[in-house]
């Protein structure tokens, strides 16, 4: 084989490898059903037949589906163990939180469980200092729970290098005691979509596959686990109106993905309605 004929063969090797990495489709925008102001959707959202949960650091907000009031509100105090709630998910009516003590130093982490119908705290499971901080947990249709460890690039005032490193960031399928089954990473071009941030939500759609979103933009990424190998397979983008954060789709109205807008510059919170168009 001649020099030349091996540098072409590189080159078209290259170009299909680096194809194959943005080879994700780009579905068409959501359509914005409704929307409701509320100041505690500061972290996300989570969702079952008739209700929705703001989430915030310290604070669980129980609302109305329809009428946006609320009914059940759980306030944890300032120097108390409950930090950074982060996600929610509701499942056989539990609600189900991934828990922090982001941004502090060395990063722990922990589900922490609470009744979907009182609000009231039922368990707890402590990861320690493990993988990152802990930002989300759904169920897959087999029953077995996944959740996202972050990391940051962002550097925080307690410490002089960044929280982490957002490369770090892993997705994990758990084991029935919360011990960790496998593990993967997300591809550098879709980490490099959460900035200096990192994986914020992620969710279980209808369809079966895996929804995650970042921390600020306004797009859900379908992620599927690779056939060999570490790297999740990165395979559609969805634009909707969210700003990144914690997200859930609704039990009741297939398709359709509740979450938020932070509020900035003293304007309430919104929590966005959304249906997804359909899958190519």
């Amino acid at each position: 084989m001649s020099r030349r004929t091996s540098v072409s063969l590189a080159l078209l090797l290259a170009t299909l490898c680096a194809g194959g990495a943005a080879a994700q489709e780009q579905r068409p925008a959501a359509e914005t059903l409704t929307r409701f102001e509320v100041p505690e959707a500061r972290q996300a959202v989570a969702v079952s037949d008739r209700f929705f949960y703001a989430i915030d650091n310290r604070t669980l907000v129980k609302l109305d589906k329809t009428t946006g009031k609320a009914v059940a509100k759980w306030e944890g105090p300032k120097a108390g163990p409950i930090l950074h709630l982060d996600s929610g998910v509701v499942r056989d009516g539990k609600l189900y939180t991934a828990h922090s003590n982001y941004p502090d130093w060395p990063m722990t982490s922990s589900i922490e469980v609470w009744d979907a119908e009182t609000l009231k705290h039922l368990e707890s499971h402590s990861f320690g200092i493990d993988r990152g901080s802990f930002t989300w947990l759904d169920r897959d249709p087999q029953g077995r729970w996944w959740g996202a460890f972050a990391n940051y690039n962002r550097v925080f005032d307690k410490s002089p290098v960044a929280y982490g490193n957002k490369y770090a960031t892993q997705l994990v399928r758990f084991n029935a005691d919360w011990s960790v089954a496998e593990a993967f990473v997300y591809p550098d071009a879709l980490v490099a979509k959460f900035q200096d941030m990192s994986n914020s939500g992620g969710a279980f759609g209808p369809d079966g596959r895996l929804y995650i979103s970042g921390h600020d933009n306004a797009e859900l990424y379908v992620v599927a686990p690779p056939e060999m190998g570490a790297v999740m397979v990165w395979q559609e983008t969805i634009p909707l109106e969210i700003a990144g954060q914690g997200f859930a789709f609704d039990p009741a109205q297939p398709g359709v993905v509740w979450g938020m807008i932070r509020g900035k510059a003293g304007a309430a919170s919104q929590v966005t309605v959304s249906r997804l168009p359909p899958a190519k």
